[in-house]
């Protein structure tokens, strides 16, 4: 399912237009990214958390030639899904 696939579901599901429901779509994602970058967790009880992790720096190979190289340390967006979701999924 695509985005605009997603947009259709919540306006066929909650009988808003599509442009409402792209709107309300894009809100939630902005608020998500929102409170990532200030650091915070995002939990959804049902559905699952979003949260922020730290990658240490690190000596990788690149593939093609075998040559060691430096990655630098970063900041990863990470989602882990809650029981209720992961019991809908089985």
């Amino acid at each position: 399912m695509n985005k605009s696939e997603l947009v259709d579901a919540i306006a066929k599901d909650t009988k808003l237009t599509k442009v409402d429901s792209a709107k309300a779509l894009q809100a939630t994602i902005s608020a998500i990214t929102k409170s990532l970058k200030k650091g915070d967790r995002v939990a959804l009880i049902g559905f699952g958390t979003f949260s922020v992790a730290k990658r240490a720096a690190r000596t990788g190979r690149n593939p093609q030639t075998g040559k060691a190289i430096k990655i630098a340390a970063k900041k990863v967006a990470k989602f882990k899904a809650g029981a209720a979701l992961s019991k809908s999924v089985k």
